[in-house]
């Protein structure tokens, strides 16, 4: 698996925890492991810029994900997905420092960015919260993969609630 962290925010992330969710999430989905993503952290500035270019929405936003390649988990009938670019997730730290000051189950930036990193994944795989089911389908699979990562790790305490609506 081939994932790209680059930070260009001027903000301290950990970029190892992102690194390390992002792998563990398109292993859990069991996504190729040739495949490839690009995370790239930026500041509200940018993040701006880019919800506005591409969603035509004002302000910056916490995450967004800009798929290449069509791919997806494997389907019962095939042992693995085919491989591909997976494409791009753009991450604001500022704006995840805010959420997780402000979330019901007050987290830290990093454990934010990486629900974000979570959530980012699964919209470049298809996954979408526009409707209620797909809410309920998205969100749980994101939380049993941050929890499935953290429980790996050895972490306490409850994970991150989603603070993406």
């Amino acid at each position: 698996m081939s994932i790209d962290v680059n930070n260009e925010s001027g903000t301290e992330v950990d970029e190892r925890a992102i690194l390390d969710i992002a792998r563990y999430a398109l292993a859990r989905m069991r996504i190729h492991p040739l495949s490839e993503l690009s995370v790239i952290v930026v500041d509200e500035e940018a993040m701006e810029q880019l919800h506005i270019q591409w969603m035509d929405l004002p302000g910056p936003t916490d995450v967004m994900s800009f798929p290449m390649d069509e791919l997806r988990p494997p389907t019962k009938d095939e042992e693995e997905a085919p491989q591909g670019l997976l494409g791009d997730i753009v991450l604001c730290p500022e704006v995840a420092k805010r959420q997780g000051e402000d979330a019901p189950t007050q987290h830290s930036m990093d454990e934010e960015l990486q629900l974000l990193t979570v959530h980012g994944v699964l919209h470049l795989l298809g996954y979408d919260h526009e409707e209620p089911d797909e809410k309920a389908e998205m969100f749980g699979l994101q939380a049993a993969i941050v929890d499935g990562w953290r429980g790996e790790r050895g972490v306490s305490g409850p994970s991150p609630a989603p603070t993406v609506s």
